[in-house]
């Protein structure tokens, strides 16, 4: 599935492993029936799967943001409440989300982070004790995290 990540890695591998766990979500997009799109079925996550898989096309929003921020040296607060914040914001907002849209969204989003990353240069993925490096690979598990995590919830509840 996804190489593993390295300190060693280049930008532009940084953003081949973004750019294919993003079309992985794309292609299990399109896959979904309605039922599925409309479907909570991920334990302990009360959000339907297009509002989750919205959630990957805002996540790499706020991560470019942050990616381009620390790459030019600027101090950047991450947090696990501040990510919670975006969440619990885009989730109240994205409850009516259409598959259309979200591929949209995800192309969109997407496209603007991979070509953020694959212009980095190594000393910028280095940048605060490595930290553009991290956030990186973090773009690239989010969306095979989640996509894993729904689809096994979608056959567990087919069974």
């Amino acid at each position: 599935m996804m190489a593993a990540m390295t300190d060693e890695m280049t930008p532009a591998e940084h953003a081949a492993q973004i750019d294919a766990a993003r079309q992985r979500l794309l292609e299990f997009t399109a896959r979904c029936t309605g039922a599925d799109w409309r479907a909570a079925p991920v334990d302990g996550d009360p959000r339907p799967v297009g509002v989750i898989i919205d959630h990957v096309a805002h996540a790499y929003e706020y991560l470019a943001r942050w990616i381009g921020e620390v790459a030019a040296g600027h101090a950047v607060e991450v947090s696990p409440a501040i990510v919670d914040e975006f969440n619990a914001q885009h989730a109240a907002g994205a409850g009516s989300v259409t598959q259309a849209d979200v591929a949209g969204h995800i192309r969109t989003s997407g496209d603007a982070l991979i070509a953020l990353v694959a212009g980095l240069d190594a000393g910028q993925l280095d940048a605060a004790e490595g930290r553009v490096r991290r956030l990186a690979a973090i773009a690239a598990r989010h969306a095979d995290d989640h996509r894993s995590d729904i689809e096994a919830a979608l056959t567990a509840t087919a069974s």
